[in-house]
């Protein structure tokens, strides 16, 4: 007996839809992010496309941390990155860095094994290519402290150490490769260039100069004093060739047809979505480059002495306490989502609770009252390995600052254009988008860094 269908007794939604109008949304887009770090720093604008950063003649260097060749096995320390040694600053010679490069003899040390010990002879310039050692010293009453965490691109020794003994330990805390320049080779070196011996000589003089503990050149004082005695004379000296910050770029050329521009602008313009959705895109890449760029991107120009390492791997609160310690005020940490929620684990396993802080009208993580902010820009290598920036922002906090330049032909936004570029002969109208912008650092103390973050613990 076959089943009768039943039969329909009203209209159905298929048929129905043919006679209503539906409700849309604006295109949307994953790759928004909050952009924390366009949020948070004070924008400066900057007449005629370039910022010069005036401040007091220093005679400590800036350094930064090296970096390494490898060929699988062989690990070389990039000739031109030896500028990056103090004493080697300003030297331009690429021979003489070449030559200076092959010196170098790679070694490997497992865990635990010294690298260099304390009071004995200081034979040698040693360069971290991988791995962890802790700097060691003595404390008052005789125990082991330690002063100091090295890593990858760190190093210690300098010429005029290898006149006298090692003033303190250098033990492996992981397995390390290191690079080493002996004592005689280095000499060797120096005998037959003229200009490596004028380029430590010159280190030495200046280090020998009159300068305060951040390597500026002193301004004399008197203080204490009774009665009526000579009063030194000063002045305050200033860099004689001060650091400038271009403004940089980013672009596109927008491009829509002239019929979709005239027959589907309802209820949407359509123009105006491809624009919003471009902008979104530059102001993301334009984050981006204020973190990695190689120029001026904050990852790529942390001072030396700004950069820290974690004790034991994943992000603690120790950690973050020693970040916090390094410059005067921290407004803000910056870190990938990952890295927080890692720091969140730490102190889950430890028992501690730190409160969230509002800002800008949203809960945020943060650490000692400090807001702990995402930025997905932030990268985190194959190895679950990571950064977290801590910075001190603004002018006059001798902070970091963003650059741009306002009031440009065709401005849409800060800093931000939209030129009409014309319609080819395929109908095409074409938009030219462009982003300006750089970012600052004023002291070098405005900017730090834990790095070797690991998140995957």
């Amino acid at each position: 007996m076959v089943e009768e269908l039943k039969q329909q007794m009203s209209l159905d939604i298929a048929a129905a839809r043919t006679l209503t109008t539906t409700t849309k949304s604006v295109p949307q887009m994953q790759e928004i992010t909050s952009r924390w770090l366009l949020r948070m720093l004070p924008w400066v604008q900057v007449s005629g496309g370039t910022y010069r950063v005036n401040r007091r003649l220093s005679y400590a260097p800036n350094g930064s941390l090296l970096t390494f060749t490898s060929n699988g096995s062989e690990v070389r320390v990039v000739p031109a990155d030896l500028v990056k040694l103090p004493w080697l600053q300003g030297l331009d010679d690429a021979d003489l860095l070449n030559a200076l490069a092959d010196q170098f003899v790679q070694q490997e040390f497992e865990q635990g094994e010294v690298i260099a010990q304390a009071n004995q002879p200081a034979d040698r310039i040693v360069l971290i290519a991988y791995g962890k050692a802790n700097k060691l010293g003595t404390g008052k009453y005789g125990d082991q402290t330690v002063l100091e965490m090295l890593a990858d691109g760190e190093y210690f020794g300098s010429p005029s150490l290898l006149a006298g003994n090692w003033p303190y330990t250098v033990q492996a805390a992981t397995r390390c490769t290191v690079l080493t320049l002996q004592r005689q080779a280095f000499r060797k070196l120096l005998r037959k260039s003229e200009k490596l011996r004028a380029q430590v000589e010159l280190a030495q003089e200046t280090a020998q100069k009159s300068q305060n503990r951040y390597g500026e050149a002193a301004i004399d004082l008197a203080s204490g004093h009774e009665g009526e005695p000579d009063l030194p004379g000063t002045f305050v000296d200033y860099d004689a060739a001060p650091r400038e910050y271009p403004l940089s770029v980013a672009q596109t050329v927008l491009r829509v047809h002239t019929r979709v521009a005239d027959l589907y602008n309802e209820p949407m313009n359509q123009v105006e979505q491809q624009l919003r959705l471009t902008i979104e895109a530059l102001r993301e890449r334009q984050e981006h480059e204020l973190i990695n760029n190689r120029e001026f991107g904050l990852l790529h120009n942390v001072d030396r002495k700004q950069l820290l390492q974690t004790r034991i791997g994943p992000p603690t609160p120790d950690d973050l306490d020693a970040l916090l310690s390094r410059r005067r005020r921290t407004h803000f940490f910056l870190a990938h989502p990952r890295t927080i929620a890692a720091f969140g684990k730490e102190c889950n396993r430890l028992g501690i609770y730190s409160p969230a802080v509002e800002l800008h009208g949203v809960k945020v993580a943060a650490w000692r009252g400090v807001p702990l902010l995402p930025c997905n820009k932030i990268p985190i290598t194959g190895n679950h390995v990571t950064a977290i920036l801590a910075l001190r922002t603004g002018e006059e906090n001798q902070g970091v600052t963003g650059l741009h330049q306002t009031d440009i032909p065709d401005e849409y936004q800060p800093g931000l254009s939209v030129r009409f570029m014309g319609i080819n002969e395929k109908a095409i109208i074409s938009y030219l988008v462009s982003a300006y912008y750089s970012v600052a650092i004023l002291v070098p103390d405005a900017l730090g860094a834990l790095l070797n973050v690991e998140i995957s613990r």
